[in-house]
């Protein structure tokens, strides 16, 4: 319930900020971005399935449109429900912190298909014992449509691969204004 609480209040206040917002006609701008989706992590250990879960988080941005290309700079942080128990134990998936940039080109004036990669740093508890903290890189791919000039909606697939053989799998949705 405390999941679907966070992302219901992340989205009421992207939906009721309109005014906020800036009018220009491309994909340049400030920008936050609700995001939810389906999360798999491979934790690198002979035996034990992978860890699946909802994501859910937040993207704070920035891009610049020149003609076609458009470039920007982006921060993240997101949390998995991912649990999964072994016979060493529960294996739980955490928050993920991410900063990088992504490089896209503009179709149709209203479509961005974009490629991302950036620095990213992902904590795995085990309940009872601690956890960890793996630092790794993020590769990605996306389409983010415009709904209206400060609304957009994205689709988007990425994998990370941290420290010690983990590496993760997701696939995401989410909903975003420009200001």
């Amino acid at each position: 319930m405390k999941n679907v609480t966070i992302a219901a209040a992340i989205a009421a206040f992207v939906l009721a900020s309109p005014a906020m917002a800036q009018e220009t006609g491309d994909f340049s701008g400030v920008k936050a971005t609700a995001i939810a989706g389906y999360d798999n992590i491979d934790v690198g250990i002979t035996g034990v399935d992978n860890v699946e879960g909802f994501l859910y988080g937040g993207t704070l941005g920035y891009d610049i449109q020149s003609g076609n290309v458009v470039y920007g700079a982006e921060l993240e942080a997101t949390e998995s429900t991912g649990k999964i128990s072994t016979t060493g134990g529960r294996i739980e998936a955490g928050r993920d912190l991410y900063a990088g940039g992504r490089l896209g080109y503009v179709l149709g004036g209203s479509t961005l298909l974009y490629a991302k990669a950036g620095y990213t740093n992902a904590r795995v508890s085990y309940p009872g014992i601690g956890g960890e903290n793996g630092d790794g890189i993020r590769v990605g791919a996306g389409i983010e449509y415009k709904l209206s000039e400060n609304m957009f909606a994205r689709g988007e697939y990425r994998y990370s691969n941290y420290e010690a053989g983990v590496s993760r799998n997701q696939g995401l949705i989410s909903l975003g204004m420009k200001f």
